[in-house]
């Protein structure tokens, strides 16, 4: 059995920054791409920011500049640094990787999501 478990998120005023993680655990042969998405209250969850396995990024445009996803192979573990943090940005933030149980299957997990609140 996989899991995903976030944390970092909290309460944060206009402007400041929060380092959000992502530790994957259970049976893992490997994980390939990992990312982080969000869902504010009344909207569509939406993709925030990719990391492959390689490193490759991608970014949502409303975050770019501001936002920086990384990871860490030998934790199982995906980071999401977000700087200069709008109340747009409030919302619950997933994370969801693709991860191989054993050589020959994969699928995507999901975490349980952790909240975001930009306020001041």
């Amino acid at each position: 059995q996989v899991q995903l478990v976030e944390s970092g998120g909290g309460l944060v005023q206009p402007g400041g920054s929060l380092r959000l993680s992502c530790a994957a655990s259970g049976s893992i042969f490997s994980i390939n791409s990992m990312a982080w998405h969000r869902q504010a209250p009344g909207k569509q969850r939406e993709l925030v920011a990719t990391i492959t396995s390689g490193r490759r990024t991608n970014y949502a445009d409303s975050v770019k500049g501001r936002f920086t996803i990384s990871r860490d192979n030998a934790k199982n573990t995906v980071y999401l640094q977000m700087n200069s943090l709008k109340p747009e940005d409030t919302a619950v933030y997933y994370c969801k990787a693709d991860i191989q149980p054993n050589r020959y299957d994969s699928r995507w997990y999901w975490g349980q999501g952790t909240q975001v609140t930009v306020s001041s």
